[in-house]
Parts: structure tokens; sequence; C-alpha cells
């Protein structure tokens, strides 16, 4: 019999270099996605596919091929696409007469199903429809979310956290004013959500600040909200559990304000003022009979503490 946790060794430098990839990291990779094709597939349901990898490229991978299985029930396979394309989210789209035109989005934790909700697409606006220009690919989007569900429902909050690890992308330091371009916006209102995707125009405006405006890019969807699979609150917390050498260290006497201003205390020993050095000033000279007082007054001090 094999042992259970078996120690797989690289026969070739190929074959370590992937495994290093794959290793744990301090600072992760971006999350990939893999778009899966159900055993029944609409067209609905394959054009929104093509159209979701279309926006996240190359930060996908998108299975051509049906895969009989239902995620809800089964999450073997699953797992195992998620292990062999290294991806941590999933998008899964299927069809059938109880649930049409349905798709399911998801994410991994250490290649076990960590989150799943199922949206019903009411209605579709493919990319090709809308005849405007286009992002290049790989364009990192603006993600604005409107709505109190948003805020109020712990279903919809968790699907807003899938949203964003979904759609975020790479993580930049930095990113100049023209390469946002990009807007995805998701509304939530009676119990649908409105997903709408923008190009941003930057026009000329007769100052340094451009005049903005949103031209309709496509793809856009009208979904609601069918089944959800949460993970409970001890596994959620573990998932977002981050490594002691990420966690910034405390700097004493340090604080910022709620605008970011940086504050330090620093900690002086008790000054003399009557030793302070101020402007010579004629005016401000002693006088002979003020320096005899004076003198007096220290050697009486002297003479006590003697």
């Amino acid at each position: 019999m094999e042992p259970l946790d078996r120690v797989v060794k690289p026969k070739t430098k190929r074959a370590k270099r992937f495994l290093e990839k794959r290793e744990p990291k301090l600072t992760e990779n971006t999350k990939n996605a893999m778009l899966i094709k159900g055993g029944n597939a609409s067209s609905t349901v394959t054009e929104v596919l093509k159209d979701i990898y279309a926006l996240k490229k190359p930060f996908a991978v998108l299975y051509k091929k049906k895969n009989i299985t239902r995620p809800f029930e089964n999450q073997t396979s699953l797992e195992f696409f998620s292990k062999k394309s290294d991806c941590s989210l999933f998008l899964f789209g299927s069809h059938n007469k109880k649930r049409p035109n349905n798709l399911i989005i998801g994410r991994m934790y250490d290649y076990q199903v960590l989150d799943m909700v199922e949206l019903g697409i009411e209605k579709f606006v493919a990319l090709r429809d809308i005849k405007n220009s286009k992002c290049p690919e790989g364009t990192k989007p603006m993600l604005i979310f409107a709505g109190d569900a948003f805020d109020i429902s712990e279903e919809h909050r968790r699907l807003k956290s899938l949203l964003i690890d979904f759609f975020r992308g790479p993580v930049v330091s930095s990113v100049r004013l023209a390469g946002l371009e990009h807007v995805l916006h998701f509304t939530a209102v009676d119990e649908k959500i409105y997903m709408r995707s923008y190009k941003v125009l930057l026009k000329k405006s007769g100052c340094k600040i451009p005049r903005i405006e949103l031209e309709d890019m496509g793809p856009s969807l009208d979904l609601v909200m069918r089944r959800t699979h949460l993970a409970s609150d001890d596994l959620y917390k573990l998932s977002l559990k981050q490594p002691k050498a990420l966690k910034p260290k405390k700097k004493k006497n340090i604080s910022h304000d709620v605008f970011g201003t940086k504050y330090g205390r620093i900690h002086m020993q008790k000054q003399d003022l009557k030793k302070l050095q101020t402007r010579k000033m004629k005016g401000l000279k002693k006088r002979p009979a003020e320096k005899k007082t004076e003198d007096r007054e220290n050697h009486a001090k002297k003479a006590k503490l003697g």
C-alpha cells in the first residue's frame, strides 16, 4: 500500500519549476479562474462563459468540452480540475428545465470548495452585440457595488466578496490615470443583481482633470440568486488568516488619523526655560544689582543643600 502523504520528488528541472510555482507563498499569485460548461448548456450560458473569459484573460482557463457534474451534490470533479489547472476560482454553467440558464460562481480554499452561489440568467446582452470599442486584454477593472443588500444580507455580503475575488485582477502598487478604463458595476435591487460593464472615456475639459464619460461595452447580465453554499464562520476566518511575516510590525509612538496622516510622539527631557538662550537685547540685560541678588540666592540654596 502507498503511504497517504506521498512526497512527489521532481525528476527534471521543468518539473521542479512547476512544483515550485505551486508551493505556498507569502505573497499569493494572481488568482486564476476556470470556466466550465456542464453536461447540458444552452447557447446563452455558452456565450456568457465566453464573455466572462474575455474579461478575465489572461488569468482564466476555459474548458470547451462538456463536463457532467453537479457542484451542489458532488464537488470532487471541481476539486480535481482546480488542482489540475491551479485555479482557486470557478464559474460553472448549465441549463435544465428546473434551473434554466444557470451559473454557479465559487472559490476554493486548499483545493476544496469554500463558497458557492447559484445565479440564474434572466437577461443577457453579449459583448459582440454592443458595437462599441472594447478594453484591451488584461485591463484591471474598477469594481462598484450599489444597493443596501450588499451590506445587510449575509448571502449578498459573501457574493460581493466572491465577485471582488473573481474580477479584481492582479494586485498593483499604483495605476496611471489612462489605465483606469474599465468599470464593472453591480447593483442589488429587489432580489436581483444587475451586472454592467463600461469603458471609461477621458474627454477634454479645458483643465488638467479630464471629463469622464462611461460607454456601455458589454457584457450585460440580469441575474437572480438561487441556491447558496457558504463556508462556516470558522472555516471562513481560517481562509482569511495571514502569515505572521506579512503582518505589519507595530512601531512605538506612531499613530495615524482617519485620513492617513502620520503622527509621531517624541519624548524629551524637561527643559529649564531660564537657561533658554534668547535674542540678546540691551533692554533685556540684567543690571548689576539684579545680578548680585541672583548670586546671593544661588549661594543660599547651595548652603542649604550642603
